[in-house]
């Protein structure tokens, strides 16, 4: 008779690395605990993950210029369809280039050193579109600008994992997810004040910010260890933790996990389960999370606003969008150990369910004459798009959006990225992890790339109903496919794979 999928995955506790910080806490002696307050650790973290802040906001950039590009008085930068479409998407492409680049960035100049060098394509993207005089540049520097936050997107969680203390590493970990979308709120709140050329430049600050501290950080003890300069670790570990503390055991560990994964994959192992099936599994992940339509609807919030006419302005309610991301990012990274992956992820997929089915009825059963929009036009459309709504029913998408965005942000945006991290098999999370990168982002090019075509062909409400059907997937994905990695190790959520249990893939 098969275990019980709530029983613990093997009955032994492994007294190794524990995925979670309070089993971890417990066989950590108290004055080791009192590492906890050295502040050099939360510096080097927060130089990390402006990045990801840069990142959030260079994402979202197209929201509210693409609006303003619309109507812009010169020929050579006024946007249409296509280059629209272009405009919000090739970041994309940018991003997943940045993410292959990184599997053999981090291991040539290690995590630090790769962040660092993400600075330089992003300031170059930032004065270009600051200065563009043509398409051409402001496209040039989408692409610059999401190769930067490919490379940080896939070196800053490794960075921050391998440099926090096992009692700060669930709510450390939980930060570049914070970063980013406090980045896309300080871009939609800006652009309530400054126009798209000073919103590149502002997109400059946390870029060098960023660089300029992290010159003064040290590399993670785990890589130098595997470039064998393990002086150079243990004087970053004592940097780290305080030259005060014992951290000699945890120094021997490190030691111990850079060994075991000096050995490569070879093609032969890729066929074991063991392997392809946690790879298989994060990678569905992330190809349905883009497939639900996040990306789009962050990319062209206010044009879809403007064509829903909800009773705020625009800018206005993209901000609030972005207010009630960062809140439920917050809510999901202080739950997400208490109630566990599997309950968010159903709750998240259910909520983002209901609210793309009532987006997609209300555009399409609401007549044009109450929703301020002309039925089964493109979002980009010199027509007049401030026709004042006169009915409050035009709350509707705000409030539709406003339940989306908080779903995903407590469920299948932060705990995808966290199951990746915990089901990836150790000797292969490098190469693994940056495939799932780039699935994500090429799935998230193709999607915002075609999304304004869709509206211009079958109108706005065809594009929501398809991310309904998505979600429903989502629902029976994580039923059917995702293990409960809730108060498990890394050691038996592994030997979990290991097993071949068929309860976990029917």
């Amino acid at each position: 008779m098969e275990p019980s999928a709530h029983e613990p995955l093997i009955r032994r506790m492994s007294s190794s690395y524990q995925t979670f910080p309070e089993n971890t806490g417990k066989r950590i002696n108290r004055e080791y605990l009192q590492s906890l307050h050295n502040k050099r650790l939360y510096l080097a973290v927060f130089a990390a993950v402006l990045g990801n802040f840069s990142f959030g906001f260079a994402l979202v950039y197209p929201s509210p210029v693409i609006p303003a590009l619309e109507a812009h008085p010169s020929p050579a930068l006024r946007l249409d369809q296509n280059t629209a479409s272009w405009f919000g998407s090739v970041f994309m492409l940018g991003a997943a280039a940045g993410g292959l680049s990184t599997m053999l960035l981090n291991d040539r100049l290690g995590r630090k050193l790769s962040i660092m060098f993400s600075a330089l394509p992003s300031s170059v993207g930032y004065a270009l579109m600051a200065g563009a005089q043509g398409i051409g540049m402001l496209l040039i520097g989408r692409v610059l600008t999401g190769y930067a936050g490919g490379v940080t997107s896939a070196s800053i969680p490794v960075y921050i994992s391998e440099i926090s203390h096992p009692g700060v590493r669930g709510t450390l970990g939980a930060c570049p997810q914070m970063m980013a979308v406090l980045g896309s709120l300080f871009l939609y709140a800006l652009g309530l004040v400054l126009d798209w050329r000073w919103l590149a430049v502002a997109g400059e600050v946390p870029v060098l910010t960023m660089s300029f501290l992290l010159c003064f950080m040290p590399n993670s003890p785990r890589f130098l260890l595997s470039q064998g300069k393990e002086d150079e670790a243990l004087e970053s570990l004592c940097w780290l933790r305080g030259k005060d503390m014992d951290y000699t055991q945890e120094y021997e560990q490190i030691k111990d996990s850079v060994r075991k994964q000096s050995r490569r994959v070879s093609c032969a192992e890729i066929k074991d389960p063991f392997l392809y099936k946690p790879i298989l599994i994060a990678g569905g992940m992330r190809f349905l999370q883009q497939l639900s339509g996040v990306t789009c609807i962050l990319v062209y919030l206010q044009s879809i606003f403007k064509k829903t006419s909800v009773i705020l302005k625009p800018e206005y309610d993209a901000a609030l969008v972005g207010l009630v991301r960062l809140v439920s990012v917050a809510i999901a990274a202080v739950s997400m150990d208490k109630a566990g992956r599997k309950i968010l992820l159903f709750v998240s997929a259910g909520v983002m369910l209901v609210s793309n089915l009532t987006m997609g009825l209300y555009i399409h059963f609401v007549p044009a004459s109450q929703n301020g929009t002309i039925a089964n036009k493109t979002l980009v459309t010199s027509a007049n798009p401030f026709a004042e709504p006169t009915n409050y029913i035009t709350l509707i998408p705000l409030l539709a959006t406003m339940f989306f965005i908080m779903g995903y942000a407590m469920g299948w945006g932060p705990i995808t990225w966290l199951l990746m991290s915990e089901i990836l098999p150790l000797k292969a999370r490098g190469v693994a992890s940056g495939l799932c990168v780039v699935v994500s982002w090429l799935t998230a090019f193709a999607l915002t790339q075609s999304f304004l075509l869709a509206v211009n062909t079958f109108g706005l409400e065809v594009p929501f109903l398809f991310f309904t059907v998505i979600c429903a997937g989502n629902i029976l994905f994580t039923g059917c496919c995702v293990p409960e990695t809730k108060g498990r190790s890394l050691e038996q959520i592994e030997a979990f794979f290991r097993t071949g249990r068929r309860s976990f893939m029917r």
